[in-house]
């Protein structure tokens, strides 16, 4: 296998809760990334979120904010936990670090993938004539509008009321951008989209639903559907596999992201990727930092794995190795093996078993490319 002569620089945010843990799992990927397919890599971490709070006074520190600058992509732990959770929402964790972060780079994308393979059916909560049939969902979300950024955002108290007011705005060009992202990635796959809103009582669902479809006429071949956001998320309980990619706005898309992924079986298999126009990208696992099970050795590592491979096809474009760590993750759970988070409570291995096997699988997948390659030279 030909040495790739580019270099890489990640920036490294294990972060708080089982953070650390399922990074640690990820590691040895990237170790078989650099050492098999000799890929140059270089890796670094910085502290973030509840960790950086008590360390440095801040969630997002100065010098980690540098060196995400200075990186090629951001591998990204997880964040927050009850110890900070009496701060002032504008320190805490979650919105002091990971929406400044967004914020800075400009990350108006995100792709959350949720996908059920058939063989696997039996790791969904769905019933067992819905899940048998798979099903491969793309959720984009947008990411930095609506009404988590949105200003006025306050609370206010006085001797008449007691009342808060969040604000949620959507401009035009911001709905453009992520629209013909959406549509472009269709184009990939089986060329349709369905669009969620609430157009039936929101101005800015409407300004979204009109200007998808005024974006869609660019995009012929695409099919384009909507729906509301409450039917939305019981059809998608209903008949999963009847979806392909879904674009939503961010409050909309926050919550059907998280209903995609626990259909998968757990939240623990969803990555993501956030992306700005440079397809620069903060890849982190879906779920919480879950301070619960911190030090217990029983959370899953595979959406960190997994943020890690779409680290590697989105910013690195190195999607061939990619598809090899979905393989891997993919046999790894057919051959039977599962956290606790997927298994009865009874029968499963640790996160760092769950680390292990999947790197085998890795190894087995590099070994069978060099066996093709040596036979056909």
């Amino acid at each position: 296998m030909k040495k790739n002569k580019k270099k890489y620089k990640i920036a490294i945010l294990p972060g708080d809760g089982i953070g650390p843990e399922v990074m640690k799992e990820t590691y040895k990927i990237i170790k078989i990334v650099k050492e098999k397919f000799l890929i140059n890599l270089k890796t670094k971490e910085y502290d973030i979120g509840g960790v950086a709070i008590d360390k440095h006074g801040i969630a997002l520190p100065k010098k980690t904010l540098n060196g995400c600058k200075n990186s090629d992509a951001i591998l990204l732990g997880s964040i927050g936990g009850p110890k900070w959770d009496k701060l002032s929402s504008k320190k805490r964790p979650e919105t002091s670090a990971l929406l400044s972060i967004r914020k800075y780079f400009k990350f108006f994308i995100n792709f959350r993938p949720a996908n059920l393979y058939k063989k696997l059916y039996y790791l969904s909560p769905l019933k067992k004539n819905i899940s048998k049939k798979g099903f491969n969902i793309l959720c984009i979300r947008e990411l930095i509008g609506g009404i988590y950024f949105g200003k006025p955002s306050k609370e206010i108290k006085n001797k008449k009321e007691h009342y808060a007011l969040d604000t949620s705005i959507y401009k035009k060009k911001e709905i453009v951008k992520i629209a013909k992202i959406a549509f472009k990635t269709a184009l990939k796959r089986k060329r349709k989209i369905t669009s969620i809103d609430k157009a039936n009582v929101l101005k800015t669902s409407k300004l979204w639903r009109k200007t998808v479809n005024e974006v869609s006429k660019n995009y012929p071949t695409v099919k384009i559907s909507h729906l509301y956001f409450d039917n939305a998320i019981m059809q998608i309980i209903k008949n999963p596999s009847q979806f392909d990619v879904i674009l939503c706005p961010n409050l909309i898309g926050d919550v059907i992201s998280d209903e995609c992924g626990i259909l998968t079986g757990s939240i623990g298999m969803l990555p993501s990727a956030s992306l700005n126009s440079k397809k620069f990208g903060l890849y982190e696992p879906a779920g919480g930092s879950a301070p619960d099970i911190k030090g217990k050795n029983i959370a899953n590592p595979i959406a960190q794995i997994l943020s890690f491979s779409m680290l590697l096809k989105y910013s690195l474009k190195l999607n061939h190795i990619s598809k090899l760590i979905n393989l891997s993750v993919k046999k790894t759970l057919m051959k039977g093996f599962k956290t606790f988070d997927l298994s009865d409570g009874k029968k499963f291995i640790t996160t760092k078993q769950m680390g292990n096997e999947i790197s085998k699988s890795l190894i087995e997948e590099y070994k069978n490319e060099k066996n093709i390659i040596s036979k056909n030279i």
